[in-house]
């Protein structure tokens, strides 16, 4: 007989493991809500051409994409970005502006499996639309780290390299190239980490080899650390657009050093985020000891709406990954060992008692406590034992005597203490030994 297995890259969730994965989503739900976004859900599957709008035809290689039955070409979504603003262009005109949106959602991406990394996965995603300034990333950089934060990760642990794209294209007008070939610079400045001069190739081959002194001064600001480093450089240039550029820097990394929060962020113009649809601001967080693929990436995209069918509407999002998520929490002892235990165990005699039982068994669940008996007639022994390996707090015992006598008893299986009680007071006695009242 055949034994059937997960397919390469996809993830299965048994109870204990899709606790710990409910944790994470409980807290960054939490976390968006106190920020006053409001969550959104959308289709698993698209159309093949939404993706193909925002990242060309290449894009089809990572997709689990196919031919339904009714003759459409659809993919299953591989990010949330084109769906959101596909949701928000449709009411764009209704909406209260800024929007502010997240979600948590499963992606399915074609590639090649590596640490922290599947053909499956979840993302936390978190848009703001219709706010041209950098107060939308004031709010989502703050919203980032508290997602990290809510789980007792502090600045020890990661930090958010922020950088900007149109500081880049300006820098580089100002030296003298055209958009063709600072893109082609930012295409190599985005591998340069990676690959160190080889990341220049492409450019070379495209353009002709790069001009050993523009080249230094194109290292020499993607080494830019600090805010004081990049007023300096640009000081050396001047001009207008460099001028406006550096005030919304300062209004950012002001306003985040207000909210306690400049200990997590950084400087570092060597990120710029291969997705040739970012046009501003770019940020990405990563653990400190370098072990993990990037935690979290995003920034600014305000025609990308507008490309999809929409109107324009300036746009700032980020997304969390759960895999590297997760990996970092193991890493530094921060996923909770979750028990899935009862609050009460009911141990029951026959099948007279058992009928008695069940109306405070359906009473005490619908008020919310956590209650299991077993299914079948066993000895007290075995109930006894069943009641202290399921990690119950308390056990209560119906047995002949106590129906006789219109009580059950209640057993502390902490403390190995019982009293009486009415059959009328269960309910409420549960409760105040719970609350502790």
């Amino acid at each position: 007989m055949a034994t059937f297995q997960t397919l390469p890259g996809f993830r299965e969730f048994y109870p204990e493991d899709l606790a710990r994965r409910n944790h994470i989503f409980r807290l960054w739900r939490q976390t968006a809500t106190t920020f006053g976004f409001s969550e959104y859900d959308a289709p698993v599957l698209e159309p093949l051409e939404l993706y193909k709008a925002k990242s060309g035809d290449e894009i089809e290689t990572q997709l689990f994409s196919f031919t339904d039955k009714g003759g459409r070409d659809v993919a299953l979504r591989p990010e949330m970005t084109p769906t959101v603003c596909r949701l928000v262009g449709a009411r764009a005109s209704a909406l209260k502006r800024p929007i502010k949106w997240f979600s948590i959602a499963e992606f399915y991406r074609y590639e090649r499996m590596q640490k922290g990394r599947g053909r499956c996965f979840f993302q936390f995603n978190a848009d703001i639309f219709g706010e041209p300034g950098p107060e939308a990333e004031i709010e989502l950089i703050a919203l980032l780290v508290q997602c990290l934060c809510a789980f007792g990760l502090t600045e020890q642990d990661f930090h958010v390299r922020l950088s900007d794209r149109n500081l880049w294209f300006f820098y580089l007008e100002a030296l003298g190239l055209d958009e063709s070939r600072a893109r082609g610079v930012l295409s190599a400045v985005d591998k340069y980490e990676k690959l160190g001069d080889d990341a220049f190739r492409e450019y070379s081959e495209a353009f002709g080899p790069l001009d050993p002194e523009l080249k230094s001064k194109i290292l020499a600001f993607l080494g830019t650390k600090s805010l004081a480093a990049l007023e300096a450089t640009i000081a050396t240039l001047g001009g207008e657009k460099l001028g406006t550029r550096l005030h919304d820097w300062r209004r950012l990394l002001g306003a985040l050093d207000a909210m306690g929060l400049a200990r997590f962020v950084e400087v570092d113009l060597s990120v710029v985020r291969g997705l040739a649809y970012y046009t501003g601001f770019v940020f990405e967080a990563f653990d400190r000891k370098g072990e993990l693929r990037a935690l979290a990436g995003g920034g600014r995209y305000d025609d990308l709406v507008q490309k999809l069918g929409g109107p324009a509407l300036p746009a700032v999002g980020f997304a969390i990954g759960d895999m590297t998520f997760a990996l970092l929490l193991e890493q530094r002892g921060l996923m909770p060992a979750f028990v899935q235990a009862p609050d009460v165990y009911c141990v029951i005699g026959g099948e007279k008692e058992r009928l008695a039982a069940f109306a405070d068994i359906h009473a005490l669940r619908a008020a919310g406590f956590r209650v299991d008996y077993p299914m079948r007639e066993l000895a007290f022994g075995k109930q006894f034992k069943a009641a202290a390996e399921s990690g119950a707090k308390l056990a209560l015992i119906y047995g002949g005597d106590e129906i006789a006598k219109g009580v059950v008893k209640i057993r502390d299986l902490t403390q190995r203490t019982e009293v009486e009680v009415p059959r009328a007071q269960v309910a409420a006695s549960v409760r105040d030994f719970m609350t502790g009242s």
